[in-house]
């Protein structure tokens, strides 16, 4: 019988200024109600924190502006669910306000073992891969659907 598999994802964002400064407010003030709304919502499985409750202090890359989001869905219909039909997509919308436009890819997607919890190791290295090598059943975007 085939193993059943789950959705990973990572994304980074390059913050506009340090998350205790008054530009970067609100959006630290959403951060706890935005994940108890990721929490919620079906098919959410797991996501990274540390013992603060989210996942900003972090560091997965050598730049310290860079932070990082790592969680695993049941689907790719349940991640975009939470992305774009909750309160979440209000915040996606204003991502600019905070965050500095990233050249390269700023997220990507795989497939894992149902209960496995990916390191920041594990997907830095999905990002990378895609970065370098673009689309494939190893580390993939929303654009290609990988099965």
């Amino acid at each position: 019988m085939p193993e059943k598999m789950q959705l990973a994802q990572i994304n980074i964002a390059r913050t506009k200024a340090a998350m205790d400064e008054p530009l970067m407010k609100e959006f630290v003030d959403n951060l706890v109600p935005i994940n108890a709304i990721a929490e919620a919502s079906q098919g959410f499985v797991w996501r990274l924190q540390d013992e603060s409750g989210d996942a900003t202090s972090i560091q997965a890359f050598d730049d310290p502006s860079l932070i990082v989001n790592l969680s695993v869905w049941e689907s790719v219909e349940s991640l975009k669910s939470f992305l774009f039909k909750t309160h979440h997509i209000d915040f996606l919308k204003r991502k600019s306000e905070w965050f500095e436009k990233l050249e390269e890819a700023n997220y990507v997607l795989w497939w894992v073992p149902e209960g496995h919890q990916p390191s920041v190791a594990e997907a830095k290295e999905r990002l990378l891969y895609f970065r370098e090598h673009g689309e494939s059943d190893f580390a993939f975007s929303f654009k290609r659907r990988a099965d």
